[in-house]
């Protein structure tokens, strides 16, 4: 999701002023403390004269958004697949690299294998060693297609900076990240704007 918007925020007895964050499974508030709220432990979210107001697990949560209140709600209450977020729609020609479990296949059962160049590309990455590869796997991605580099959260063998290091030396342009699972993350790259034409 990725949306910010400054607001106040009601929190227990305190009202922060700061910045909110609407991320896909948890909203980040930054002030002058920091708050964290597991889109999983919300109840409820309603949203009400600009006021999104969230039953969570700690107690009631009340966010200022003005407009985007009603649209944080509705996000909340009716969160996108996992399919949804990377992209996945019927038609589109992809290309799997790497082990992922069982039902990830079955959320792609309505794209197509790719023979040649692919719309979509997933791939799954275990180390910093392993993004050696990524010039190599990106060079199977259609002009307009994106790769997913699937790799795990909170490990050291492998950390965010350095799959988007790894992305920007291929010449790639790294454009959006959402959690895979609750053991990976998924980073998403496309081509460059600027690089498209000369791969027509």
């Amino acid at each position: 999701m990725g949306q910010e918007i400054d607001c106040r925020m009601h929190h227990g007895e305190r009202v922060i002023r700061g910045r909110a964050y609407l991320e896909s499974d948890h909203i980040l508030f930054r002030g002058p403390e920091r708050v964290k709220i597991p889109l999983k432990d919300v109840r409820h979210a309603k949203a009400e004269a600009g006021t999104l107001r969230l039953e969570t697990a700690g107690g009631p949560v009340l966010l200022q958004l003005g407009p985007a209140a009603e649209k944080w709600a509705v996000k909340i209450l009716h969160p996108q697949s996992r399919a949804e977020k990377l992209g996945v729609k019927p038609g589109l020609e992809v290309r799997v690299i790497g082990a992922f479990e069982a039902g990830f296949e079955e959320e792609l059962s309505t794209l197509t294998a790719a023979k040649k160049q692919a719309d979509l590309v997933f791939w799954a990455v275990g180390t910093a060693k392993g993004l050696e590869r990524i010039a190599k796997v990106a060079g199977g991605l259609k002009t307009a297609g994106a790769l997913w580099v699937v790799y795990p959260k909170g490990v050291t063998e492998i950390r965010e900076i350095e799959v988007i290091e790894a992305g920007r030396t291929a010449g790639l342009k790294d454009v959006k990240v959402v959690s895979f699972s609750a053991t990976q993350t998924a980073l998403k790259f496309v081509i460059p704007v600027s690089r498209r034409a000369t791969r027509i």
